[in-house]
């Protein structure tokens, strides 16, 4: 059975036209009946555009009066022509003959325009009465309207009767529900029942067109737009629908007819039209509202499941369709994403016995006319009683649908629609369901490109940020990060935890500018930098200025903010410095929270002498200290000092006892438009505080000498036991004539005993760290001491500080 014969039966094209039409021109007081018409000349004759040109306000004019399809700039299509012109619609409408022209003869036409798509074929047929206009159809056939199709735009044309009334905004009487926007400055009159939908008072409209779009959703702008640019819009050929958003709940479905008024003789191009509310109206009113809101849908579909979900919704209840099936190709073998509805026993034999894990996984060899389906990329329609084999003839008993889901120059998978009762297909139906399929196959396409760069998104953000946060004594920290659902790519934000010498531990924040792979890989290198600088026991202060400074010199156009925090976890002080950052903010013991106006300096980047001052803070045990990015303060309909009042005001209600939860919390409901990252620290204090004492070593002839009775003045004090005492004293002694011997400058000796541990360590001024010699022959004079010091402590090492090093050694006494 032809995939024509398949709709209805065995009736001809023509035959199925008369019958689309009979049930048209039955109610002549229908608003749409002019455009339904002539998707009938898209549905049956294969055209991609048609539409409607009569006389307008100016006799001498033939204008665009009503039109469906695609957009009439494709073809190089003018709005209006002149009656006395050469073009074909001109010719038709003044001789009351039917012009059929191939694309050579198109060419040839003397207001032949330059388009896109040149290989196209035109069909021209005048309308009655004579002088009416014309109805204009126009195929991508390569071999131009064959008989059937000429056939079917002759009844069509036939049954066309051009609208006498006015559109809103002709006459001087603006309706409730009319507009009427002037294409060239944007001035918008608007009735009260468009205000009223968009929650705006006639007082406060200041007349501008953006001043309504700025109601609606985001994702639906586009859309939008291309109805207020009226180099992209068809006369008469717009019906879309948006979403706006409300004070409360969801955003709210309005729905926009129009059509665009010429201008000319003095006369500005006006955009007339209506604009309702969705929700009050009938559900079947148009599939082309079906198929925006599907189309709406798939432009949110982030994943390949998220793109089968919205082809489910838009295309079961409508049909009233008792199975879909949304199956990707891979190779040579379907497998599907979405079954609906889900059970297996709802499915035939031969996709159970297929079935892997979630989904069954079924080869398209076991159907060839699906296969069949795939190769000619056609939507195929069975009706009940189709011979079909046992694979498809389950999956629609009483009628079945088979949708290849074409994504550029290959099949991206296929889609099935079945029914268990005898279903009519009614005319509308197939173009539904063609127009679904073709926005599926593309939303496929990008849904894998988002799955795969999502997860190399994902994996770039894992490697970049840290993949845990380090035990604190006396402190415990939590991070979040959260990235944008806006698009797939990687933020700049970061967050840091570096623990530092003497029980201090440095915290991190900042963002940098853009979401790009720029931005990412100069966040790696920024939260690098800091670390290091960190590491080498500069003040806070140094360490965002080297920053600063190493931003510059690399030269690039991006900048950075950054909040750095020193907290000294023994004494409960802390030292901040803001580089164009957010403010910290403090969670006080007594449940207070306040927003710490701490002294900032210019984002990174920016200025090569600037300042960064250091602001202090005082933490008493059990004060939450938070960190954030403006993502999760600042957002569109949202002030950032708003923000950060109410992020003040849920931490102060937060129990700090469960801090994961405090995150958790504080990231509900994030706007999720940018990234956010956040850091949050609990200061509880050391339950021991360790004991600490240093020396200033003199470069005297008995400086070591004045460093071992230090040492032995202090360990006796702190109750260090002899044996540990001789050790100490050994070790210091070495570690001390080091740093005399071998560089210059000052020399620090630092004690410290912590939980038994104590801990010897001498900085000095040079940042080479010491060599453990790998054999010292009887003769030489020196390279023991590391060795010695190797020998006796549990474990030693180097670390940088600022300006020079640190050589450290821990004796833990036995027992």
């Amino acid at each position: 059975m032809s995939e024509g014969a398949a709709v209805s039966g065995t009736r001809t094209a023509p035959e199925r036209v008369e019958v689309a039409l009979a049930s048209l021109t039955a109610s002549p007081d229908t608003p749409d009946r002019l455009r339904r018409l002539l998707e009938q000349a898209l549905v049956f004759a294969g055209a991609s555009f048609a539409g409607v040109y009569t006389p307008g306000e100016d006799p001498a004019q033939l204008c665009l009066t009503e039109s469906a399809g695609l957009p009439r700039t494709l073809y190089g299509l003018r709005d209006c022509y002149p009656v006395t012109g050469g073009s074909p619609v001109a010719e038709a409408h003044r001789t009351g003959r039917p012009r059929w022209l191939d694309p050579a003869e198109l060419a040839g036409c003397p207001d032949a325009r330059r388009t896109p798509s040149p290989d196209f074929s035109m069909a021209v047929l005048p309308l009655r009465p004579a002088g009416a206009g014309c109805l204009v159809a126009v195929g991508e056939h390569p071999g131009g309207f064959g008989s059937d199709d000429r056939a079917c735009l002759e009844l069509i044309a036939g049954a066309v009767a051009v609208p006498a009334p006015a559109a809103a905004g002709e006459t001087g009487e603006l309706p409730e529900d009319a507009f009427s926007l002037a294409m060239d400055t944007g001035r918008v009159e608007v009735g009260e029942a468009i205000l009223r939908l968009f929650g705006i008072d006639r007082d406060d409209f200041d007349g501008r067109v953006e001043t309504l779009l700025g109601r609606a959703v985001p994702e639906d702008l586009p859309a939008l737009m291309s109805v207020v640019e009226a180099d992209h819009m068809s006369i008469g050929d717009r019906e879309l629908e948006f979403r706006i958003l409300q004070s409360a709940g969801p955003p709210k479905w309005l729905r926009l007819r129009g059509r665009l008024l010429p201008g000319g003789e003095g006369r500005t191009a006006r955009l007339v039209g209506t604009v309702a509310d969705a929700s009050t109206l009938r559900s079947d009113v148009t599939d082309v509202a079906r198929v925006q809101r599907l189309a709406a849908a798939l432009a949110m579909a982030g994943t390949v499941k998220d793109v089968g979900q919205a082809v489910v919704a838009a295309v079961r209840e409508p049909l009233q369709a008792d199975r879909i099936a949304l199956a990707e190709l891979e190779n040579d073998r379907l497998v599907v994403t979405v079954l609906d509805p889900p059970e297996p026993e709802a499915w035939p034999e031969v996709w159970r016995s297929e079935w892997r894990t979630e989904w069954p996984d079924a080869p398209v060899r076991a159907m060839p006319t699906l296969a069949a389906a795939l190769r000619e990329g056609r939507a195929r329609i069975w009706p009940a009683g189709s011979p079909l084999e046992p694979a498809l003839a389950e999956v629609g008993p009483g009628g079945l649908a088979v949708l290849p889901l074409p994504a550029g120059s290959r099949m991206a998978g296929a889609c099935l629609v079945g029914w268990d009762r005898p279903h009519e297909f009614a005319p509308d139906e197939r173009a539904l369901l063609t127009a679904c399929a073709g926005l599926a196959g593309q939303a496929l396409l990008r849904a894998h490109a988002f799955d795969a760069e999502h997860e190399l998104v994902g994996m770039l953000q894992r490697t970049l940020l840290p993949r845990r946060l380090p035990k604190l004594p006396g402190a415990v920290a939590v991070a979040r990060y959260l990235p944008t659902t806006a698009g797939l790519e990687v933020g700049g934000d970061w967050y840091d935890v570096i623990p530092l010498a003497d029980n201090h531990v440095a915290l991190v924040i900042g963002d940098v500018q853009g979401h790009n792979a720029g931005a990412a890989t100069l966040m790696g290198q920024m939260r690098t930098a800091l670390r290091a600088y960190a590491a080498e026991g500069h003040t806070p202060d140094v360490v965002v200025a080297h920053a600063n400074r190493l931003l510059l010199d690399m030269e690039t156009d991006l900048f950075a903010t950054c909040a750095y925090v020193d907290v000294d976890i023994e004494q409960g002080t802390a030292w901040c410095v803001r580089a164009g950052h957010l403010q910290p903010v403090l969670r006080h013991p007594d449940g207070t929270a306040e927003i710490v106006q701490a002294e900032g300096g210019p984002p990174l980047g920016v200025l090569a002498q600037a300042e960064f001052p250091m602001t202090p803070l005082r933490l008493q045990p059990g004060t939450v200290l938070a960190l954030t990015t403006d993502g999760l303060v600042e957002h569109p309909g949202v002030d950032l000092d708003a923000g950060m009042d109410r992020m003040a005001r849920r931490l102060s209600a937060a129990d700090p006892a469960h801090l994961g939860l405090v995150a958790d919390a504080l990231l509900s409901g994030a706007h999720r438009g940018d990234d956010v990252a956040l850091l949050l620290v609990r200061y509880d204090g050391m339950a021991v505080r360790p004991l600490r004492e240093s020396w200033t070593v003199w470069r005297v002839p008995e400086a070591v000498r004045h460093a071992r009775r230090f040492t032995r003045r202090t360990l006796r004090a702190w109750g260090v036991s002899p044996d540990t005492l001789d050790t100490a004293l050994l070790v210091v002694s070495e570690l001390v004539t080091n740093a005399l011997v071998h560089t210059g400058g000052q020399v620090r000796l630092d004690l410290s005993l912590v939980n038994h541990r104590l801990r010897l360590a001498v900085a000095d001024t040079s940042p080479r760290s010491p060599v453990k010699p790998t054999s010292i022959g009887w003769e030489a004079t020196g390279g023991r001491g590391i060795l010695l010091v190797e020998a006796v402590s549990d474990a030693w090492g180097t670390v940088p500080v600022s300006g020079g090093k640190q050589v450290w050694a821990d004796l833990v006494p036995d027992g």
